[in-house]
């Protein structure tokens, strides 16, 4: 057989069959295969840092420009550099850092869009989510899963205490672009501006927080967490017990997931949430992985250094609430002279419910 490539001659009557299928909304495969079936992943994603110091002005400045409600939610949306007018971080993910002022109230709603919260900066706010309160403090991670009420509320009065008289920031993680690819948003505005506490706050901690769950009661049917609040102060815990008493990793220092106390799995399905310690003096070894990953800087300072499989190569230097991206399949390598702690999450759930999730870890 031939396998040498057809003479130049062939190539109008190639052109001139293209032609006529188009038409029919009709296109030659053979033409785009080795873009819809690559050697390895190539995402049209690139990696990227903002840094606090120079976002925090214009979070701020967004408190003057519009109110908490008349935005519904006052976000300003982190958006990759390569898939700029997407509202994406990555190609499944969004990221948003969203700011509430003393006084406000961000109204109830609700979206099959699962959502989670990373509290960034300040005190006084909280979140209720199916009638259920969690206040918001530095380091804590919060859920909204599909389809459940919630608002956010900061109780704060200019004049109160300095520690609850100022501006709460937080980092949204959503899956919108997945949810928006599959066709299957839906959203409703809630009848009220807050739901009705139903229950006084800390149950749910109560219930599934301390590796025990009610007697009677069934794993819920829905794949979410009922756990929807995972103080910073327990998992900053566990990550100092285990930089004390456990060998590192070479890779991620010491680095644990947020759990399903149900299942085992991740909190909402779409998305899983890391925290990780890098102690002082840490130089972590290079990885990739399918899943693309927002970083949030929680403490200390480190460095990033992320590398395409082209070869193109960032180093970004960071500082506590800094924020950054890395792409999937592209190398990441972190090290922190003085110590650093990293809240990140990303898709891997769904890619690994798809039997696609790979991970490298390189020398």
């Amino acid at each position: 057989m031939d396998l040498q490539p057809p003479p130049d001659t062939a190539l109008p009557d190639r052109q001139r069959f293209y032609q006529a299928i188009d038409r029919h909304h009709l296109t030659p495969l053979w033409e785009v295969l080795h873009a819809l079936v690559p050697s390895q992943p190539q995402s049209p994603c690139v990696s990227a840092h903002w840094p606090y110091a120079t976002v925090r002005p214009f979070l701020l400045a967004s408190g003057q420009v519009i109110s908490a409600e008349e935005a519904v939610r006052r976000v300003l949306v982190l958006e990759n550099p390569a898939l700029r007018g997407q509202s994406a971080i990555t190609q499944s993910l969004y990221a948003g850092l969203q700011l509430l002022l003393p006084g406000e109230i961000a109204p109830s709603h609700r979206h099959t869009q699962s959502a989670l919260r990373f509290v960034v900066e300040g005190q006084g706010a909280y979140t209720a989510v199916n009638g259920e309160r969690a206040t918001m403090r530095p380091g804590d991670f919060i859920i909204t899963p599909s389809w459940t009420w919630h608002d956010h509320g900061h109780t704060g009065q200019p004049g109160d205490s300095v520690d609850s008289s100022g501006p709460v920031v937080w980092l949204d993680g959503l899956d919108i672009p997945l949810v928006r690819f599959l066709d299957a948003g839906f959203a409703e505005n809630g009848a009220v501006r807050s739901q009705s506490v139903t229950q006084p706050e800390g149950t749910s901690l109560a219930r599934f927080g301390h590796n025990m769950a009610p007697v009677r009661q069934d794993a819920p049917a829905t794949l979410h967490s009922p756990l929807f609040s995972y103080p910073y102060e327990r998992s900053r815990e566990a990550l100092d017990t285990l930089s004390r008493n456990a060998p590192l990793d070479p890779w991620d220092g010491v680095k644990l997931r947020y759990v399903n106390p149900v299942t085992g799995g991740a909190p909402v399905p779409t998305m899983a949430a890391c925290m990780q310690l890098l102690p002082a003096g840490f130089a972590g070894q290079p990885s990739r992985q399918t899943d693309g990953a927002v970083y949030s800087v929680v403490e200390g300072e480190g460095e990033a250094t992320i590398t395409s499989s082209t070869g193109t190569s960032h180093r970004f230097t960071l500082s506590a609430c800094d924020h950054f991206v890395v792409p999937s399949w592209h190398t990441l390598q972190l090290a922190s002279a003085s110590g650093c702690v990293l809240f990140s999450f990303s898709d891997r759930p769904v890619q690994q419910a798809l039997g696609l999730h790979r991970e490298e870890r390189l020398p």
